[in-house]
């Protein structure tokens, strides 16, 4: 089993909650993805990103799948130019 964690920070904070539906929609459109949650930013402290998402892979391999799967790929395409930073860890519980 694998978790991807990833934190995100808009330029437009706005655009958070639409990031979160459409990470959500992921779920059961890539099977790669055995779970996934999505939280928003309540707090808004200066360090504070605006999105947490959370996926789990069976592998590395089926995170990689889902890395490259076209629903993926579309997001990403959306997402990419809203994110001001963006930070990755993935582990193995």
């Amino acid at each position: 089993m694998l978790t991807h964690v990833v934190l995100m920070k808009f330029t437009d904070p706005a655009d958070a909650a639409t990031a979160k539906d459409l990470l959500e929609s992921l779920e059961g459109a890539v099977p790669q993805i055995a779970a996934i949650h999505v939280g928003l930013d309540v707090v808004g402290s200066p360090v504070s990103y605006d999105l947490c998402m959370t996926t789990t892979h069976d592998s590395l391999e089926a995170l990689r799948g889902y890395q490259e799967h076209p629903a993926h790929l579309e997001l990403a395409g959306w997402l990419r130019p809203r994110l001001a930073a963006r930070a990755v860890v993935d582990y193995e519980p």
